[in-house]
């Protein structure tokens, strides 16, 4: 990311030191030349470095007062009274003492937190008085702190005067250099301020941000896989970018997204019990790779019922004979011995079970 304002700042008033501005022209008439004077001893350097740099600094001072320049404020916040503006692609759902330990140790051993984080102020917040746009881990890790034994921490934060198209542009920018924001996070991030900030141009919003076009336009691609699909993952994580595209286009096709999202449901059920056992989860790359061939063994595999319900005696039930986008087909058997109580039951039981599977009335 770029130098942080008051290092823009500080460097601007040596730049101005070093290279004075010329003096401006006036109208004055001439002047008769004077007698030329033997020519005195040139001034102590040290007088030279003391006038350019007072020149230097009225120069930076003009420019900030006409705008050019805007003047650094820093304050130390109570992380309490600051919010986190949603429209940063960072999750703060997803920040754990785990993923910000590094950041947490530094700030205990520098003795506070140096880099300061960005913050514009908010207004009818009674809870609030700022909210964080770049500088969200900072915010975690600072508030983690302040519950465990370091209660006088105070999270450092420099004041922004910030529309939301130009906050959103700022929080890019420290994400694009954060390895812990996800594809999918940016992605979905991406996708959001297209239609809030650009008016769902692409090209606009990809020239503003200055990013490729089709770069930019496979992200909000793979920022249309519905929910249900990345829990097939064992973590959002493994939702990467190149790998993630063709998965997004394959649910432009219904039959292929059917059986996508039927794999998808059987796969989540899977993470999810093998994360209660203990068991390390389905590799991402291994989990993208049936979810791309689901399609193809779906029309491989020969037909069957869907599914069958049997009672405790082993009789059928119930079969689920088709289902398709017109709907769910069902039979109930005569003589199976079921009752009014065991048949609702039954028909209760296989609407859940299509459901995991990805063929519910949902879907």
């Amino acid at each position: 990311m770029a130098r942080k304002q008051s290092d823009y700042l500080a460097a601007l008033l040596s730049d101005e030191a070093e290279n004075p501005a010329p003096a401006p022209a006036t109208d004055s008439p001439p002047v008769a030349e004077a007698e030329p004077s033997p020519p005195s001893p040139p001034p102590a350097r040290p007088e030279r470095a003391r006038g350019a740099t007072l020149l230097g600094r009225e120069t930076a001072l003009a420019r900030l007062a006409s705008g050019e320049v805007r003047q650094v404020t820093q304050l130390l916040l109570d992380p309490a009274r600051v919010r986190i503006w949603r429209g940063n692609a960072r999750l703060y759902s997803h920040l754990t003492e785990d993923n910000c330990r590094e950041l947490i140790d530094s700030i205990i051993a520098e003795g506070g937190q140096k880099v300061p984080a960005v913050v514009r102020r908010v207004e009818g917040d009674p809870d609030h008085d700022y909210e964080v746009i770049a500088g969200t881990r900072r915010h975690f890790s600072i508030s983690w702190l302040r519950a465990h034994s370091y209660p006088d921490m105070m999270f450092v934060a420099q004041v922004a005067q910030l529309d939301d198209e130009a906050a959103f542009r700022l929080a890019d920018l420290e994400n694009r250099a954060r390895k812990d924001v996800t594809d999918l996070e940016r992605a979905r991030n991406y996708a959001e301020a297209l239609g809030t900030h650009y008016g769902s141009h692409l090209t606009r919003m990809a020239e503003r941000l200055k990013l490729s076009k089709g770069w930019l336009s496979k992200m909000i691609k793979v920022a249309g896989i519905p929910d249900d699909i990345i829990e097939a993952f064992s973590s959002p994580g493994d939702v990467q970018l190149k790998p993630a595209y063709p998965l997004a286009q394959a649910l432009d096709d219904p039959n292929a997204a059917a059986a996508v999202r039927a794999e998808a449901a059987r796969l989540a059920t899977t993470q999810r019990e093998r994360r209660v056992a203990g068991a390390p989860p389905i590799p991402g790359a291994e989990v993208l790779k049936r979810l791309l061939d689901a399609p193809r063994v779906a029309v491989s595999q020969p037909k069957e019922d869907p599914f069958t319900w049997t009672t405790r005696y082993g009789r059928p039930a119930l079969t689920v004979q088709s289902v398709n986008r017109q709907g769910i087909t069902i039979r109930f058997h005569a003589g199976s011995g079921a009752d009014m109580e065991t048949l609702a039951m039954a028909l209760r039981d296989t609407l859940e079970h299509l459901e995991r599977q990805g063929m519910g009335l949902q879907q």
